[in-house]
């Protein structure tokens, strides 16, 4: 009998049996990007290990009953600075970006919603982009000073977190540290320091939108109302699985929590909270002050995707990972090894999680053991290996420019004259045949076992 899944619960802190609130439609929620330049690595992480909670997820409820939004933040202070910036409109930036986006996260082999959603069924994976979605948002907002928990003030409608009794029961930060913490504009018309912008007015040039409350001047959402009102559009008041950066808890998520709450009546907005952690790069914390900068376009200049997903995924997704080229190199090693061992791929492809990998995964995403057992399945159980890689999200291709040029039929072929040569003791042959691979671009690996993998040599 297969295991339950468990998660570690920002909300409880603790690792907890998964208990959806219906099998039938499991529904998770992931901050996506805002979309005003290249991503870069660290935006990477939650992208593709959640990406690996939704694959599991459908492992385990059938492909047709998970629901994951991973929206798109196209409205914000950033976006409307880097338009003016470049001389274009909004919605060219926004729409560029996105597509760019979309290119590199495809390269590290995670699904998008064409890849799961079926023609004439309801949608399992959606992507909303916040300009989408104002109308929900002006109807949240309204509710909230209906209900007292948000008022006007000078064209702002602000979130006012005293009405709010347990405000901070994510991030669980005393009041003082919240208010010195809190990424707010001090303003007169605030009633609390705390008191976060639902809506506020826009200048000439920006995005713009007819006000909720009565506000006569047009204006725009603030960020965290606009996944408030995504996930209650396309998940339900209350969903099971809300996931994202550890940055994102305080305040993003906190006050996610006090919009849906406060608007809906409800005692959780979600019942599982997952946070990745952060990520570095050789050491130092990613600057462009450092140089140590990194989007996804440059990583996947000089790495397969696979490479990159891998690598991501050799670290528990909530500790913090530190972003090597020595790392990547393993990786890379790594499925070259994993590629030379399982040969050539089956004519049709499989994807199913050897048991052993499966175990691993359902204690809070383990991926550093599923590796371990990735390594025995390379040992002893071929057959389950490739299934698994792409149940995971691999696709089997290192994409190496020169492995295009290599025939791998014909590697196989010489590698069995190898060996053929070696157990006849012509130790010359044997070395021609390996000075032959070496100059295709072709590296040998002779194991204990007899037999002998091989990986096509890094550009």
């Amino acid at each position: 009998m297969t295991a339950p899944l468990r998660l570690t619960n920002t909300l409880t802190r603790r690792k907890e049996e998964f208990r959806p609130i219906d099998p039938a439609n499991v529904r998770m929620y992931v901050c996506g990007p805002t979309v005003y330049d290249f991503a870069h690595i660290g935006n990477a992480r939650p992208i593709i290990v959640f990406d690996l909670l939704f694959r599991l997820l459908r492992h385990l409820y059938g492909p047709g009953h998970v629901t994951y939004v991973r929206n798109v933040t196209d409205v914000d202070d950033k976006i409307n600075a880097r338009a003016a910036e470049r001389g274009i409109s909004i919605r060219e930036l926004t729409d560029g970006t996105l597509a760019q986006f979309h290119e590199d996260i495809r390269a590290l082999g995670v699904l998008m919603p064409e890849d799961v959603n079926v023609p004439g069924e309801r949608p399992r994976m959606v992507e909303p982009r916040a300009t989408d979605h104002v109308e929900e948002m002006r109807r949240l907002i309204e509710r909230l000073v209906a209900s007292g928990h948000a008022y006007v003030a000078e064209d702002h409608v602000l979130f006012d977190v005293p009405s709010m009794p347990d405000y901070g029961s994510l991030s669980k930060r005393p009041l003082d540290e919240m208010e010195a913490g809190a990424r707010v504009d001090v303003a007169p018309y605030k009633r609390s320091p705390l008191d976060f912008v639902l809506w506020k007015p826009s200048k000439a040039g920006e995005p713009s939108w007819p006000s909720p409350a009565g506000i006569a001047a047009p204006g725009r959402p603030g960020w965290h109302i606009e996944c408030s009102a995504m996930s209650w559009k396309h998940l339900g008041e209350t969903f099971d699985i809300h996931a994202g950066g550890l940055d994102l808890i305080f305040p993003h998520h906190e006050n996610e929590i006090a919009q849906s709450r406060c608007c809906f009546g409800t005692p959780v907005m979600a019942n599982y909270w997952l946070h990745n952690g952060f990520l570095q790069v050789e050491g130092d914390k990613m600057s462009k002050s450092l140089g140590n900068f990194v989007t996804i376009r440059d990583a996947l200049r000089d790495w397969p995707g696979e490479v990159i997903r891998l690598n991501m995924l050799k670290t528990h997704y909530r500790q913090p990972i530190d972003w090597t080229v020595r790392g990547l190199e393993e990786s890379w090693k790594t499925l070259a090894s994993w590629r030379g061992r399982a040969g050539l791929e089956p004519a049709a492809p499989d994807e199913r999680f050897a048991p052993s990998v499966l175990d691993a995964l359902l204690d809070d995403l383990n991926t550093p053991k599923a590796i371990v057992e990735l390594h025995e399945l390379e040992r002893d159980s071929e057959s389950l290996l490739w299934p698994t890689l792409r149940a995971l999200g691999f696709r089997g291709e290192l994409e190496n420019p020169k492995a295009a040029e290599i025939d791998a039929a014909a590697v196989q072929e010489k590698i069995k004259r190898r060996l053929a040569a070696r157990a006849a003791k012509n130790w010359a042959e044997s070395d021609r045949i390996r000075d032959e691979l070496k100059a295709m671009g072709v590296l040998l690996k002779d194991n204990k076992d007899g037999t002998t993998t091989w990986e096509v040599a890094r550009p």
